[in-house]
């Protein structure tokens, strides 16, 4: 039986991660855009792991609003404290939910969505001004790894915000 391209062993994760964030440097070197930046970032990080959803949501006024993104159709508004990525806001932090059906509250886009990690971007003045959300179609697919690897690859966007 194949594995499923979303599925990948830590080894693997790791040294893709490490491919990753050259690409992205090379992508947002010199783009003052934010959204295009974005744009490409979500790309690249959906073509590399082959997740469900990648995408970003921007913070404007009390709400988030949906970003550049690759994947099926997304939610377009979340509150502050709404869902994962209402959450992860809120609380400035990064979180991972292995079963996004026991997480109080998510709010389901894609009933394919099984498990989601989302990373805060913050802006120059140190707040949240943005999140990378990212959904897999498999149970528990996010390690230590991820979260690492992520997290160094929205501060490399941190500038453009």
């Amino acid at each position: 039986m194949e594995t499923p391209l979303s599925v990948h062993t830590t080894t693997d994760r790791a040294a893709l991660h490490a491919a990753l964030l050259p690409q992205v440097r090379a992508l947002i070197d010199g783009e003052a855009d934010a959204i295009a930046a974005m744009a490409n970032v979500a790309a690249a990080v959906h073509t590399t792991f082959q997740w469900h959803w990648v995408g970003f949501y921007r913070v404007v006024g009390n709400e988030l609003v949906l970003g550049p993104f690759q994947g099926p159709v997304a939610c377009t508004r979340i509150a502050l404290g709404k869902g994962v990525c209402g959450t992860a806001w809120k609380e400035d932090r990064v979180l991972v939910v292995p079963d996004v059906d026991l997480f109080p509250g998510h709010i389901a886009c894609s009933a394919l969505s099984r498990s989601e990690i989302v990373v805060p971007i913050h802006d120059r003045q140190g707040r949240v001004c943005a999140v990378l959300d990212i959904d897999s179609s498999a149970l528990d697919d996010f390690s230590a790894v991820d979260v690492e690897g992520l997290t160094v690859l929205c501060q490399l966007m941190e500038p453009l915000s």
